[in-house]
Parts: C-alpha cells; structure tokens; sequence
C-alpha cells in the first residue's frame, strides 16, 4: 500500500484543519489505519488509530476530545479532522496503515507496516 497524506499547512490556535490520506495499490478494507505525529526534537508519537472494520477507534489522550478520525473504505481514504488546535500540535503528520489479520488499534511504531511521507502542521499562538 502506498499513503499519501495532504492537508496540513500554518493555522492559528482554536483553528481547524483536516488531514486526509489517499492509499493506492490495495484496497484498505483489511488495512487498520492510523497517525502518529513527530514534533521538532521530540519522539513520533501516536496520535489514533481505527481498525479495518471501523469497531475500534483510539486517540491520545492530548487529542482526545479534539481531534476525529474516520474512513471511507469505498475511496480508499483517511481522514483527521483536528478542532481546537493548539501550538503543541505542531508536527508532522504520518499517515500508516497496519496490516495485522485481526481489526486492532495498536500504539507501537512497530506495528505499522505502511507510512506515508509526512504532511507538516504548524499551529501558531
């Protein structure tokens, strides 16, 4: 699977953007997808994820409340919609998709088998 993640870009804090991400070369219905984020000089970090059935859904908790994730399967597509934005949300966005047998949620970097290049948010205060 090849991910192509767009949509960030430079909004104010309290602002909204949404990230979307386009998959090719196979389907995603038995793919669990998901974002992790890397902010300047610190570790990536998981930001949420929902499994290939859309049953389970996980967020941070530093995005919990704030930030949405959902797919369309039909379109091949991932989307974030990020509300009420902050400046610590400043990174850069990793689209992933995790092919395990079983519709998960993991955490881990290491369970994601397919990353896309990174689309960059910056939140200014």
């Amino acid at each position: 699977v090849q991910l192509q993640a767009s949509g960030g870009g430079l909004v104010q804090a309290g602002g909204s953007l949404r990230l979307s991400c386009a998959a090719s070369g196979r389907t995603i219905r038995s793919v669990n997808m998901g974002w992790f984020r890397q902010a300047p000089g610190k570790d990536l970090e998981f930001v949420a994820g929902i499994s290939w059935s859309g049953g389970t859904i996980r967020y941070a908790d530093s995005v919990k409340g704030r930030f949405t994730i959902y797919r369309d399967n039909a379109k091949n597509t991932l989307n974030l919609q990020m509300n009420s934005l902050k400046p610590e949300d400043t990174a850069v966005y990793y689209c992933v998709g995790d092919a395990g047998r079983v519709p998960r949620v993991e955490s881990e970097r290491h369970e994601y088998d397919y990353w896309g290049q990174g689309t960059e948010v910056t939140v200014s205060s």
